[in-house]
């Protein structure tokens, strides 16, 4: 068991309004002309639509419920013309016998590492995986001043989503609580389903971790783990970071020599 099984029956439709990274990593899939190398896949959100695009690739996912999901939405998805591959295993640890193009960790996948070795035993492996050229690309949020200093006692409402079977509002609010020594925040998100007459007739709570990193964090773990940072986006539409944006969207190569 991981702290994401959990999520496995909720997070697809708790997760539907994340969509604009999907046609990114579609392209930058297709440009590297595979095979590609996802971490912490999930139920396939991305993994997925990049099969369907025509492109090999092996998504890893160390939560074996959420790989159940992934592969029964795969089967549904009937024969797409890419190849896919599921596995279940540790982004901190893998071994896998074959490099890649490209290694992506998308939906900010990178920040449930939860210390600072963890995240450069991920690096590490990544870069063992990557072949001559290859690439890495993955997006983290930018931590918000304002965010940080809350004291988390209350939950904020985040958005209204349309549940995908019934139809039903889905309320979503969020809670978090940093700790700014660490750098880890313990979140939680609360997920109400709400009837035609405005009841709550259902409440879900999920709670996780994650370690939010700053610009030139990120950008010094990277070189001492080997790579070289090539671009630096402010969001899918690979707008340059500026003090407005909300995500960081790394591409970085290993280092040569």
């Amino acid at each position: 068991m991981t702290s994401f099984d959990e999520w496995a029956g909720l997070y697809d439709w708790a997760t539907a309004w994340k969509q604009d990274d999907i046609p990114f990593y579609v392209e930058e899939a297709q440009a590297s002309g595979g095979p590609v190398l996802e971490l912490g896949c999930g139920t396939g959100r991305v993994t997925i639509p990049i099969a369907r695009a025509g492109g090999e690739v092996l998504g890893l996912e160390s939560s074996a419920r959420m790989l159940q999901v992934a592969r029964r939405k795969y089967r549904a998805a009937g024969p797409l013309p890419g190849k896919l591959t599921w596995l279940r295993g540790d982004m901190r640890r893998f071994s896998l016998g074959r490099q890649f193009a490209l290694a992506i960790i998308p939906f900010r996948g990178f920040l449930s590492l939860l210390s600072v070795e963890e995240q450069r035993r991920c690096l590490e492996c990544v870069r063992e995986h990557l072949a001559p050229g290859g690439r890495l690309v993955f997006d983290i949020f930018v931590p918000d001043l304002e965010m940080l200093t809350d004291d988390g006692s209350t939950p904020f409402h985040f958005r209204d989503v349309p549940h995908p079977e019934t139809g039903r509002r889905l309320v979503l609010w969020h809670q978090n609580r940093f700790d700014n020594h660490s750098q880890v925040n313990s979140a939680r998100t609360i997920v109400e389903e709400v009837d035609e007459t405005g009841q709550v007739v259902r409440r879900v709570y999920r709670d996780f971790q994650i370690r939010y990193i700053h610009r030139y964090e990120a950008q010094h773990l990277l070189e001492l783990c080997g790579f070289r940072v090539l671009e630096l986006y402010g969001d899918f539409d690979r707008q340059p970071l500026d003090e407005d944006s909300t995500e960081m969207v790394w591409v970085a190569t290993p280092r040569q020599g």
